[in-house]
């Protein structure tokens, strides 16, 4: 029988029973703490022997995992039909759940792309997060939305294609109907497409498949097409245009002396290295395409400790090309990875060619792989002093705000509220968490002002603070007692799973609200102080410490306002106590005021739609489902509105006329 003293198993014999049934056939698991969390999903080609395995002496296990072992209660399985099946579940579940204990690609919902919309008649190229099947083409990931922006502002001064973020489709038909150009087409950053005339589709399309081929590094095409169009402009004594592109040839050739040539690689291939240290480790890629290196972009794993280097880079390799819109037909690797032929198989079905895993130990192939792990060490370095550096200036500036304010000891947990509305509409409040020094927005909540009109923002404040704590009561007071499995509005779940979902859900939720801050912070003065203690003291929580951020008529100042002095404190403008209080209380505006311009825009397109006649709700629903947006009700023609269930011709002609 396993070991299962260094676990949180309720019935151990009944768990080994549980294992004894477990097939011996390739499919996915998913370990389970004792509240029903997921902890980890992992896969196998023998199920049975890879799970009992967690359950041998823990001295035959690494720290990670029997950390992993420690909490593990319960346990699911999914057969799959092969090894490749069960990869493919494995990434879904790990991209869907983000357990604790898998080696995590940071942030991978958020790494940003450039989209070039090739399906449109006058297309864009700009950033975006999200990649699908629209016919546009993509380029990416780039670690950074600050990579994109400069990579789409060296683009736009090449090209002088549509800006990317000042030229959206509502302002490019307004200055058609306008018939002039905007600033930028004055400025030689836009050809000016809006504008009939000012260049023809033919060409305006020609630029767009030259920043294509920049962008894949086919740089030599795009020059030889470039000289061929200064040529054919000479010759038509369009002598203007002949210097517009010849400056473009010799920014594109100063350009492409700084990429590395390779003297023996002429395809695409991608290089991966990393570098790790005490559980963190970054992954260096480099994009060689045509010979040409390209672009180099570092990206961060977290739950990497106490994993091999092969795990490490078959985990980093099946989060990152399951969104790459792109698979090169080659990957020059570091080391090499576990179960490299399913990887490769995977690889080879989503390039629908074959993908070769190379290690390659000699020539300029490994000189490659030795610049991409150098250039991770370097990374590694920079996060480290930075993590460091962030750390240092945290404590710094806690421990400054607990002596300011009298604290018992540091504020580990602050939370700020701040409200916006416009002229009292469409009220909303903001609750942002910062936990040691830093933004938790996992914590973040919004809240709808529902019981004051007008605009009221000592009301607004004294209900949303209410409500919240009025949870964290009720979470507090029942954190013993079962947690029902009906919805709020008394539905039953309609199978074991989503009951058992449900559970989850409310015991998460019931934990969260449970949390209290070390320090509560609200965006005002004494009123709204007084709101806030009036509150927090109806429901029991007068010990929570308050704190007002009172700033001057120009922004320029931070002043703190106690519940209990009269006098507010005037932060120093050299202390970290200020960079820290405008910090949180900028992110609570910022997070307040983005989802009131969220409702404000509903609001609006509700409104703009439900005006022509015979649109309402049901057919604006109908809309807004087959559509996504304004600016997607707006593209669609005549036919294809009419298309909707619902939807007549006349009211289809009567909301593009509007539109």
């Amino acid at each position: 029988m396993p070991d299962f003293a260094h676990t949180a198993v309720a019935d151990p014999v009944t768990f080994d029973e549980r294992l004894r049934r477990v097939p011996e056939s390739p499919g996915v698991y998913l370990w389970k703490d004792a509240q029903g969390l997921l902890l980890y999903v992992g896969k196998s080609k023998r199920l049975r022997d890879r799970m009992r395995s967690y359950f041998g002496a823990p001295r035959s296990l690494s720290a990670k995992t029997r950390r992993l072992v420690s909490h593990i209660a319960d346990f699911e399985i999914i057969v799959t039909q092969s090894e490749l099946e069960a990869l493919l579940l494995e990434m879904n579940l790990i991209k869907q759940h983000r357990p604790r204990y898998n080696i995590l690609l940071k942030d991978d919902k958020s790494y940003p792309y450039i989209k070039v919309t090739l399906q449109d008649q006058w297309p864009r190229v700009f950033s975006t997060r999200q990649v699908v099947a629209d016919g546009a083409r993509y380029f990416g990931p780039y670690a950074s939305a600050g990579s994109v922006y400069k990579a789409l502002d060296l683009l736009n001064r090449l090209f002088a294609f549509r800006p990317p973020y000042e030229c959206k489709d509502d302002k490019f038909q307004r200055y058609r109907r306008l018939g002039r150009p905007c600033l930028y087409h004055q400025m030689k950053r836009c050809l000016g497409p809006c504008v009939p005339g000012l260049v023809s589709q033919e060409e305006y399309h020609a630029t767009i498949e030259a920043v294509c081929r920049f962008l894949e590094g086919k740089t030599e095409q795009v020059v030889d097409d470039l000289r061929q169009g200064m040529e054919v402009a000479s010759d038509a004594l369009n002598f203007e245009r002949a210097a517009a592109l010849r400056d473009r040839i010799i920014a594109i050739e100063k350009i492409s002396e700084r990429q590395q040539v390779l003297r023996s690689v002429d395809e695409d291939q991608d290089v991966i290295a990393f570098a790790r240290e005490d559980g963190s480790a970054v992954v260096q890629v480099l994009f060689v395409r045509g010979g040409k290196l390209v672009n180099a972009e570092p990206f961060t794993l977290q739950g990497a400790e106490d994993e091999s280097d092969q795990a490490l880079l078959a985990s980093f390799i099946t989060q990152f090309y399951d969104k790459a819109p792109n698979v090169p037909p080659t990957l020059l690797l570091a080391d090499h990875v576990e179960e490299p032929m399913m990887i490769a198989a995977w690889l080879e079905k989503k390039r629908g060619q074959q993908v070769e895993l190379s290690v390659p130990r000699s020539g300029e192939r490994q000189d490659l792989v030795a610049l991409a792990t150098a250039n991770a060490r370097q990374k590694l370095e920079e996060l480290r002093l930075q993590w460091l550096n962030s750390e240092q200036r945290a404590v710094a500036a806690l421990s400054e705000l607990r002596d300011l304010l009298e604290l018992s000891a540091l504020p580990q947990r602050i939370e700020c509220y701040d409200i916006s509305n416009t002229q009292g509409q469409d009220s909303v409040a903001s609750m942002v968490v910062f936990e040691r020094g830093e933004p938790k927005s996992s914590a973040y909540r919004r809240f709808k002002i529902k019981s004051v009109s007008g605009a009221n923002d000592v009301a607004s404040l004294h209900e949303v603070l209410t409500r919240r704590f009025r949870h964290a009561a009720e979470a507090l007071a029942s954190e013993e007692q079962p947690v029902a499995t009906e919805s709020d509005d008394g539905a039953e779940p309609t199978s074991p799973l989503e009951a058992e979902q449900s559970v989850v859900q409310r015991r998460q939720l019931r934990e969260k609200w449970a949390e209290l801050p070390d320090l509560l912070l609200v965006d005002g003065g004494r009123a709204q102080v007084n709101a806030a203690v009036a509150a927090l003291s109806s429901l029991g929580f007068g010990q929570i410490p308050i704190a007002g951020v009172a700033k001057g008529p120009d922004r320029n100042r931070f002043d703190l306002v106690r519940p209990t002095q009269p006098e507010p404190i005037i932060l120093d403008r050299s202390g970290h106590t200020l960079s820290l209080v405008q910090r949180i209380d900028e992110e609570a505006h910022r997070f307040a005021i983005s989802y009131h311009r969220k409702l404000r825009g509903k609001a609006t397109l509700s409104s703009t739609i439900e005006s022509v006649p015979g649109i309402g709700p049901r057919r604006k629903k109908a809309l807004l489902r087959a559509f996504g947006s304004l600016d997607g009700i707006r593209k669609a023609s005549v036919e294809e509105l009419a298309a909707i269930p619902g939807m007549t011709r006349k009211a289809a002609e009567e909301l593009k006329n509007l539109l």
